[in-house]
Parts: structure tokens; C-alpha cells; sequence
């Protein structure tokens, strides 16, 4: 998701940043808290309704942010990498690098959020109550701030997958079951059975004349049932290849030119009779480096002729390459983290196969339509 946010940071090796719809819930919750606080406090001036509301959204935001980096500072202490953490309409999310690989882990990074937001809860309500009246616009930020933490906490240990509770149950489940795949799935349907309630309590509040909590609601709900349902097609992607190395899926024929051949050439003998897209670019088997289309298209077409191979493809020290030991697993996690559409396998310097996106779907779509049953953890 970082790739459709914008970044404020880096903490600790993980890049913080806020998605594009982050801006709209800014805008409106700022402008509901600034109506709030017009009510309940008509003796402030306009001035101090709008500082206070921004004020206050600002710290909604950055304490959804101190929950998202419980979740991840608890992941890093367990070994695992978190990729980023991106402030969104819903609310946040940390993108973990992979699953726990125990149920307690599971257990300890889902519970550290409720936590953290429970202290937050407990932190801004003491800060409410010793500002009293004598601090009004302070007491008023930190009561609002206290209440919403502690809904946020109380909101996440719902046991619906994928919110904190959900992993907490599922947690509990897998250490029961020993299968981190039919845990997710029970799990996931206990999300989707959340989100449906969310989805109806939304609707029913709309009619009552609340519409802005209503659809608030359904968005919520429409939101964790595709997150309920999306764990599940993960769970059973991760299965099919769970056990499976690079070069039992890894494509032998991949297409080799010469860096020294021109870039017509290539379109020419290669692109437009193959229809390939990335060619590698290699001396006697060993790695140069690896071209695309993309690339090629990069280089205005009337230079074609002129400007070889080598001089458009991405050198071989830049390109990231895998053994044919590597678990397909891992290799599908670079994909997806490094943003690339091919990887390849490299065994003593040469180059022994290709894997790309399109050939892991092949194999994907191959082994559920034979039905073969997925291996379970």
C-alpha cells in the first residue's frame, strides 16, 4: 500500500506514510470535531474550535500510528521484518514481511495494538482530568482522545479476522488445531460474519437518520469482509507452495540475448516474434543483466540501431536473483516487496531458469484445478 501513500518517514526501517484517502477522513473528522466543540464549548472563538479540532485529529492519527508501531516494534523484537506502515481512510495498517512462525508470536504482536491503545486511553484521560477547567481546551482534546482510544482497543479485539481480536482467535485456534491455515480460515469467517453485523447495524442506523454513522459503519463492515476474504485466498495461495523450491516452478527456456546486440535487433529476431516482454542478457550462461520492454520503449525508437543491449538493461548488480534452492515462498515475497515481475535463478554464477508473476499464477492455477490438496503448517 505504500506505493499509493505518501511518505512522512522512517522509523526504525520501516517506511510511515499516509494513503491518498487518509486526506478525506483528515478533512472530515477535523471538520466534525470542530463542530463538536462548537457545541459544547460556544464561549470559544472560531479560531480556537478549528485549532482545537486539527489538534485533535492530529493526535487521533498519531495514535492510531503509536498502535500500528506496537504491532511492529513486537514483530521486529520476534524476528520479523515489517515492510511499512501506511495511515489509511480505515484507520492503519503494518504490512508484515511473513507469518509468525509460532501461535504465542501471533498472539504477542496482535495483543500489543489493544494495548497500546488501552494506555493512550488511560494516558489522555488522566491528562483530561488534571487540566480541569482551568484548562478547558486541553481537558476537551484529551477527554475526545481518551474515549476514541479506548473504542479503538475495544473495536480491535473483535474476533474477526483480520482485527486484532481475529488474530488473537486465531491464534487460540492454531494452537489448538497445529494448522495456521485452518485457523485463518476459521478465523476469516468469523470476520465475515463481523462484517456482515457491521454491514446491517450500518444500514438500520442510516434509516434511523444517522446517515453519517451509517454509511461509516457499512464501510467498516464492507471493509472487513473483503479483508476476511482476501486472508483467505493468502492462506491458501501460501499452501499450494508451501514446500516448493525455485527450481521446481522456475521456467528453463528463458529467453538469453547478447548485450552487444542492438536494440532493433532484439525487437526485431526476438520481441515481435516471441512476444516475450524481459529478455536476460548474458555472456556464455553468466548474468549481464536483464531487459524489458519497458525499457526498450524508454529509448526513443529512431536509436534503436544505434544503441545496444547493454547499454538499456538493468545491470546484473541491480537485478535480484535467487538460488534454485530458495523456497517459492521467499521468492514470491521478493516479487511482491521489491515490486518486480521476474526473478532469476541463479546457480554458481549461471543462469539455470527465470521465474516471473505470470508463470507462479500458471503453477498456482495448475495445482488447484487438479485439486491437489494443500499441505497444511
Amino acid at each position: 500500500m505504500i506505493g499509493q501513500s505518501v511518505k512522512l518517514t522512517t522509523i526504525r526501517g520501516i517506511a510511515v506514510g499516509v494513503h491518498y484517502s487518509w486526506f478525506v477522513i483528515f478533512v472530515l473528522i477535523t471538520f466534525s470535531l470542530t463542530g463538536r466543540f462548537a457545541s459544547e464549548h460556544p464561549r470559544w472563538t472560531q479560531a480556537e474550535h478549528y485549532a482545537v479540532g486539527i489538534l485533535t485529529s492530529l493526535l487521533f492519527f498519531s495514535s492510531i500510528l503509536l498502535h500500528e508501531l506496537a504491532h511492529s516494534f513486537v514483530a521486529l523484537a520476534k524476528g520479523i521484518p515489517v515492510r511499512s506502515i501506511t495511515l489509511f481512510v480505515f484507520g492503519g495498517v503494518a504490512q508484515i514481511g511473513r507469518e509468525p512462525d509460532r501461535p504465542m508470536t501471533e498472539f504477542q504482536i496482535a495483543i500489543a495494538g489493544p494495548i497500546a491503545s488501552a494506555l493512550l486511553a488511560v494516558g489522555f484521560g488522566a491528562v483530561s482530568t488534571l487540566a480541569g477547567d482551568e484548562f478547558e481546551r486541553i481537558s476537551a482534546l484529551s477527554g475526545w482522545l481518551s474515549s476514541i482510544n479506548l473504542m479503538l482497543a475495544l473495536f480491535n479485539l473483535v474476533p474477526g479476522f483480520p482485527l486484532d481480536g481475529g488474530r488473537i482467535f486465531r491464534a487460540l485456534l492454531w494452537r489448538v488445531t497445529g494448522h495456521l491455515s485452518k485457523a485463518t480460515r476459521i478465523a476469516a469467517g468469523t470476520g465475515q460474519t463481523a462484517g456482515y453485523a457491521f454491514v446491517l447495524v450500518g444500514i438500520w442506523t442510516v434509516f434511523t437518520g444517522n446517515w453519517f454513522n451509517g454509511l461509516w459503519l457499512a464501510l467498516i463492515g464492507w471493509f472487513l469482509l473483503n479483508a476476511a476474504q482476501e486472508s483467505v485466498v493468502q492462506v491458501s495461495v501460501r499452501s499450494a507452495l508451501t514446500g516448493l523450491l525455485a527450481e521446481d516452478v522456475m521456467s528453463r527456456d528463458c529467453p538469453a540475448v547478447a548485450g552487444r546486440m542492438s536494440l532493433a535487433e532484439l525487437v526485431r529476431e526476438h520481441v515481435l516474434r516471441t512476444g516475450r516482454r524481459c529478455f536476460l542478457v548474458t555472456d556464455d550462461s553468466r548474468l549481464e543483466g536483464l531487459v524489458t520492454l519497458h525499457q526498450i520503449k524508454a529509448v526513443p525508437q529512431e536509436r534503436w540501431a544505434q544503441v545496444p543491449v547493454a547499454e538499456a538493461m538493468t545491470p546484473a548488480a541491480q537485478v535480484h536473483t535467487v538460488p534454485p534452492s530458495k523456497p517459492v515462498l521467499d521468492v514470491l515475497r521478493i516479487l511482491e516487496g521489491e515490486d518486480v515481475n521476474q526473478v532469476p535463478v541463479v546457480d554458481g554464477g549461471r543462469v539455470v531458469g527465470m521465474i516471473t508473476r505470470d508463470h507462479l499464477l500458471r503453477v498456482l492455477a495448475a495445482k488447484m484445478e487438479l485439486d491437489e490438496p494443500f499441505g497444511e503448517r
